[in-house]
This record gives structure tokens, C-alpha cells and sequence, in this order.
């Protein structure tokens, strides 16, 4: 295809949201040669139409209530984003503590402590697989219910 195809193709994927420099360039890989791609890219950037930095940060806004720092620094690496643009990100937009967005996450889902082994385990791995620290679901299942009120 054309370069002016592999350019709309560009515009519309970016029109859409926010994608990482790799994340494009692997949905435009089977559309143009590797450095028609590069070129393509490298000239959406220069206009500001696409920006890792601003993935990131736009990622991590949407998704800082949802998981723990751990999961969304894996996430961005897996999409490419270079790890002082994520560590930025992730000081920038987490204004909450860690703490404090685990302590969110788990009383949407559960609101009762743990009453035995068992349940804290349950609860504890669902923390884990939200990228939260071990220390901090530690402390945050330690707490009292009326302590987290």
C-alpha cells in the first residue's frame, strides 16, 4: 500500500485513542515496509499526534483506580512506553497513595475483612493480581474495618 494509505490508516488509529509508538507500528506491520512505518510515526510525532509521554500518562489517569503501580508499570513495558516515561506517569497521575487506591479497590469488591485464613487469602490474591505491593495488602487486610472508614 501507499504511503498516503499507511498515513490515514496512522490518523484513524490515532483518531480513536491514544496508542504507544510500538502499539501503532504493530497495527500498522502488515500494511508497509518497516521504515515506511518508522517515517510514518516519526512524522505524527513531530506534529504531536502521537506521544508515548502522553499515552502514559492518559493510560495511567484511566486506569490508576483500578491497579497497583506493579501492574501498570508491566502493562506500559508490554506496550512499548520506556520505563522513566512510566516511572513520570506514575508520579504525575497516582495522586492518591498506593495505600490508599489498594484500600479503594478492595472495598468495591469485598468491604468485609477477612474472617479466616482463607478468606484473607482469597482477598489478598485479588490484590496481588492488581499489582499491588505485598506490603501494602499486608497492612491494608491488618486493618481494622473501622480503622479503613
Amino acid at each position: 500500500m501507499g504511503d498516503t494509505s499507511l498515513r490515514e490508516r496512522a490518523l484513524r488509529y490515532l483518531a480513536q485513542r491514544d496508542h504507544s509508538r510500538a502499539e501503532l507500528a504493530r497495527k500498522l506491520a502488515g500494511h508497509g515496509s518497516d521504515a515506511e512505518i518508522a517515517d510514518i510515526i516519526d512524522r505524527m510525532g513531530e506534529l504531536g499526534l502521537q506521544s508515548d509521554r502522553r499515552f502514559a500518562e492518559a493510560w495511567v489517569r484511566s486506569k490508576a483506580g483500578r491497579f497497583g503501580a506493579a501492574r501498570m508499570r508491566s502493562e506500559l513495558a508490554r506496550r512499548g512506553v520506556e520505563r522513566e516515561l512510566v516511572d513520570e506517569a506514575l508520579c504525575g497521575e497516582c495522586v492518591e497513595s498506593e495505600l490508599e487506591r489498594a484500600r479503594m479497590v478492595w472495598r468495591a469488591k469485598f468491604g468485609a475483612s477477612p474472617a479466616d485464613p482463607r478468606e484473607w487469602a482469597r482477598q489478598a490474591r485479588f490484590l496481588q493480581t492488581r499489582g499491588f505491593a505485598t506490603d501494602v495488602i499486608r497492612k491494608l487486610l491488618k486493618e481494622q474495618p473501622d480503622e479503613s472508614a
